[in-house]
C-alpha cells in the first residue's frame, strides 16, 4: 500500500507541488492573525466550584475581583497632595465607559490597603466589559494606553494586563526563536546531509507544517477558547518533529539513489520504509498528545489542538509534499555538495563504528544497565520534594509591569484583604432579610471557627447573593491553605443556601483535584495506545513493555532535574530566570505527554531498523548492533537537530516557556543517548530472542499488518547506478 501511494505521489508530483504551494500562501495568510484569537490564561478547570465562584462574584461583586490593577506612584509626592488625587481620578474617570466598566480609588473606598507603606503610591482596581477573557483582553487593549496619568509612574497589572503581556512576550520570543534556530539548523543539516540541496528539504516541512498548524489553531479558536501558550508548542514542535521526519525520508532516499534505484521506484521504496517509521512514529506522538483533551483546562486542551496539530502536518508534509519534491529533484538532491565525493565504499556487514560500539555495550550489558538506571534515578532524587503552585505575574521577567505590580502588591501594600478564600452564597432570599442575616451571621462564625481560619467576616451582599470571606495566615497556594478550603467546603451552608469557594486557594485546590482524577485516566489511554503501535512496530509483546518502561525512568530523571534548576533555583543566574520555589502542575502534565510521545519516536527509529535486521538473520544480538549501525548516527542526528529550536525558544524570558524549552532539551538528551541507546541496547542484549517474541496469533497478525520498516517492495526492474 505505502509502495503503491509512494509511486503515485511521483506520477501527481508537479500539482502536488502546486497544491502545496497554494497551501502554504494561504494557511500563512490566515494563520498569522492567530495571536489575536488567543486566550491569554486558561490554567484553571472551567467547570470547577472555585470558577463558579469567580463567575457569581463578578457578576454581584465586580470591585472584589478586579480585571486590572493600577499602581500610581510619584516620588516627591503622596497620595495626600491634592495634585496627586487630581491626577489620578481625572484620569480614571476619563477612561471610555463601553470598556471599563467600574473602578474603586482610595479617595472612594478611604481604604487604607490601597495606599504604599510610604503612601507614595496607590492602585486602582478597574473592571473592564466583556463576559470572557478574550473580551476582555480586547477592551483592555483599547484602554491600555490611556491609562497612564501625567507626572505620575504608572504601572499596569493585575489579570488581564499580566495575561496581555505574557502574549506579547511570548509572541517576540517565538519569533526570535525562530529567527535563531533557522541558520543553525540550516548549519546543521548542511554537516550530516554534505549538501545545499538537501539540507535544504527538511526546513521546508518545517516551514509548512508551523504555517498549517497556526492556520489549524485560529480555526479552533473561532470555536473554542485557545491558550496562548500553544503557539510555544506549535512552533517548536511543527519545527523539530517535521525535521526528524524529513531528515528520515530524505536520508531514506538518498540511500535509494546509492542502491542503484531511480525515479518512481526509488520514491515507491522510500514510503514503503521510511515513510511507514514515519507514519508510526507520528501516529504514537499525537496519539499521546491527545491524551490531554481528557483535562479540563483550556492550557492543556490547547496544548493537544496544537501539538496534534504539528505532528499530523509533519507527517503529512513529510509523506507527501517532500517525496512530490524529491520526485522532481531526482538525482539533484545531492547536488551542490559540500566536500568532492570519493568512490563509494560501502560499509562491509560486520564493521562499522557504530556496529562495533553496539557491540560493546551489549559485551558489558550488566554494567550498562546498572550504571544508566543508577544515573536516571539519581537525577529522579529531587522530584520527591516537588511542590506545585500556580501561575501568576512571577512567570514574567522582573522588567514587566505586570509583574512589577504584583511585588509592589507583595511587599508595598498591606492588600485588600484579597489573601481570603471567599465563600460565594446564592440564597434563597434577599440577603438583606432579618432572617438571611442571623443565617449569614451564624455560617460567618462557622466558617471563621474552622481549624486554620483567623477569623471570618460577611464581606458582601446584592440581593439574593452574599459573600463571606474567610482570613488565614501563611501562603495562599500552600497546603495549609488547600487544607482549610477542604475544611470550610464541609461546613454546613444556611438553610436552602448553595455555597461556592473562591480564591486563589480555592482555585489552586480545584486544579490539583481536577488533574489528580484525570491523570490516572490519562496514563492508562496512552500506555494502551502506545502498547499497540508498538507492538505493529515490531510484533514483539516484550518490546513495548521495555519502551514504557524505560520511557518513565527517563521521565522521572526529567522532572527531577526541572524541580533541582526551577524550584529550587539551581542554574538560576545561568538561565536568566527568578525562581519561585514551586512548579505550575500542568506543566509536567503537558511535558509528560510530549516527552513520552517524542521518545517513542526514537525507539521507533532504532527498534524498526533492528526488527528489519532481525527478519533477515534470526540472530538477536546481531540484528541490535548491525541496526544500530544503519540508523545510530541519524538519530542523534535528529535529536542534536530537534533541540536546537527547543534550546531557543529555553532562552524566553517567560518563566513557563523556559520551563519547557530547557525540560524538553534535557529529555531528548538524556533519552536519546542514554535511555535508546545504552541502556536500551544493553537490555536488547539481556532480552535476546525473547524481545521479539509473540504468541502465534499475534505473530501472523504483525507479519500481515505490522508496521516495518524493511518492508520494501521487491526489485521489479534492472537497478542502474544512479550519478549525479
Amino acid at each position: 500500500m505505502f509502495d503503491r501511494f509512494g509511486r503515485l505521489l511521483h506520477r501527481r508530483r508537479k500539482p502536488l507541488l502546486v497544491l502545496t504551494l497554494l497551501f502554504a500562501v494561504l494557511s500563512g495568510a490566515y494563520g498569522a492573525g492567530v495571536f489575536g484569537s488567543l486566550t491569554p490564561l486558561g490554567f484553571q478547570d472551567p467547570g470547577s466550584d472555585s470558577r463558579q465562584a469567580e463567575k457569581i462574584a463578578e457578576k454581584a461583586f465586580p470591585q472584589r475581583t478586579p480585571d486590572a490593577v493600577i499602581v500610581y506612584r510619584d516620588e516627591d509626592r503622596t497620595v495626600d497632595d491634592p495634585s496627586f488625587q487630581r491626577a489620578v481620578v481625572k484620569q480614571v474617570e476619563s477612561l471610555p465607559k463601553a470598556d471599563v466598566t467600574g473602578y474603586l480609588h482610595y479617595w472612594q473606598t478611604k481604604m487604607p490597603a490601597q495606599v504604599s507603606h510610604d503612601r507614595h503610591a496607590t492602585y486602582v482596581a478597574l473592571n473592564l466589559h466583556g463576559g470572557s477573557e478574550k473580551a476582555k483582553e480586547e477592551a483592555y487593549e483599547a484602554v491600555k494606553d490611556k491609562i497612564p496619568a501625567p507626572g505620575l509612574e504608572t504601572l499596569q497589572g493585575g489579570t488581564v494586563p499580566t495575561g496581555h503581556q505574557a502574549s506579547e512576550k511570548i509572541e517576540h520570543d517565538l519569533r526570535t526563536a525562530e529567527i535563531i534556530s533557522a541558520p543553525v539548523l540550516f548549519l546543521l543539516l548542511l554537516v550530516v546531509f554534505g549538501g545545499l540541496a538537501a539540507a535544504f528539504l527538511p526546513l521546508v516541512v518545517g516551514v509548512l507544517s508551523i504555517l498549517g498548524s497556526m492556520a489549524v489553531l485560529r480555526t479552533i479558536a473561532n470555536v473554542t477558547d485557545v491558550s496562548v501558550f500553544s503557539m510555544s508548542l506549535v512552533t517548536i514542535l511543527g519545527l523539530a518533529v517535521a525535521i526528524d521526519y524529513g531528515l528520515l525520508i530524505v536520508s531514506r532516499y538518498r540511500e535509494e539513489l546509492e542502491a542503484g534505484y531511480s525515479g518512481e521506484e526509488a520514491i515507491g521504496r522510500t514510503i514503503a520504509t521510511a515513510g511507514r517509521t514515519v507514519v508510526i512514529s507520528g501516529t504514537t506522538v499525537a496519539a499521546a498528545l491527545a491524551g490531554l483533551t481528557l483535562f479540563p483546562s483550556t492550557f492543556l486542551k490547547s496544548m493537544s489542538y496544537g501539538g496534534v496539530a504539528a505532528v499530523v502536518l509533519s507527517v503529512l508534509f513529510s509523506l507527501v509534499a517532500l517525496p512530490a519534491v524529491l520526485a522532481v529533484m531526482g538525482p539533484k538532491v545531492n547536488a551542490f555538495p559540500l566536500r568532492r565525493k570519493k568512490a563509494e565504499r560501502p560499509t562491509a556487514a560486520g564493521t562499522g563504528s557504530w556496529y562495533r560500539f553496539g557491540h560493546g555495550l551489549m559485551r558489558r550489558r550488566w554494567v550498562v544497565v546498572v550504571g544508566a538506571v543508577g544515573l536516571l534515578l539519581t537525577l529522579a532524587l529531587p522530584l520527591s520534594k516537588i511542590e506545585f503552585g500556580s501561575i501568576n505575574a512571577q512567570q514574567l521577567p522582573s522588567t514587566s509591569e505586570g509583574r512589577q505590580v504584583f511585588e509592589a502588591m507583595e511587599h508595598d501594600f498591606d492588600g485588600d484583604a484579597v489573601k481570603a478564600i471567599d465563600s460565594l452564597l446564592v440564597l434563597k432570599s434577599d440577603g438583606t432579610s432579618k432572617e438571611q442575616g442571623a443565617a449569614l451571621q451564624a455560617y460567618a462564625e462557622r466558617l471563621g471557627a474552622t481549624e486554620g481560619a483567623t477569623g471570618a467576616r460577611i464581606s458582601g451582599i446584592e440581593g439574593s447573593t452574599a459573600r463571606v470571606s474567610v482570613t488565614f495566615d501563611g501562603n495562599a497556594i500552600s497546603t495549609h491553605a488547600r487544607d482549610l478550603v477542604n475544611r470550610l467546603k464541609d461546613v454546613p451552608e444556611p438553610p436552602g443556601a448553595q455555597a461556592y469557594f473562591g480564591g486563589e486557594s480555592a482555585v489552586y485546590d480545584d486544579t490539583l483535584d481536577a488533574l489528580g482524577e484525570t491523570l490516572p485516566w490519562m496514563l492508562l489511554y496512552i500506555a494502551v495506545m502506545t502498547y499497540i503501535l508498538l507492538f505493529l512496530a515490531f510484533g514483539s509483546v516484550l518490546l513495548p513493555l521495555k519502551a514504557i518502561a524505560m520511557n518513565m525512568l527517563s521521565l522521572t530523571a526529567t522532572f527531577g532535574v526541572l524541580v533541582w534548576i526551577f524550584q529550587d533555583g539551581h542554574l538560576h543566574d545561568l538561565l536568566g530566570f527568578d525562581p519561585t520555589g514551586n512548579i505550575e502542575p500542568n506543566m509536567p502534565i503537558m511535558l509528560f505527554a510530549l516527552i513520552f510521545g517524542l521518545s517513542m519516536d526514537y525507539e521507533v527509529f532504532l527498534v524498526s531498523r533492528m526488527r528489519e535486521q532481525y527478519d533477515k538473520s534470526g540472530d538477536s544480538t546481531e540484528a541490535v548492533a548491525t541496526g544500530l549501525q544503519s540508523i545510530g548516527r541519524l538519530v542523534v542526528s535528529a535529536a542534536v537537530l530537534m533541540c536546537v529550536p527547543l534550546a531557543a525558544i529555553g532562552m524566553s524570558e517567560v518563566l513557563t516557556i523556559k520551563l519547557f524549552g530547557v525540560g524538553m532539551v534535557f529529555a531528548v538528551l538524556v533519552d536519546v543517548l542514554v535511555v535508546r541507546i545504552l541502556l536500551g541496547t544493553a537490555v536488547m542484549r539481556l532480552m535476546g530472542r525473547a524481545a521479539w517474541w509473540a504468541p502465534g496469533p499475534l505473530a501472523r497478525f504483525y507479519t500481515r499488518y505490522g508496521i516495518k520498516e524493511g518492508e520494501a517492495p521487491a526489485d521489479t526492474e534492472k537497478r542502474v547506478p544512479v550519478s549525479v
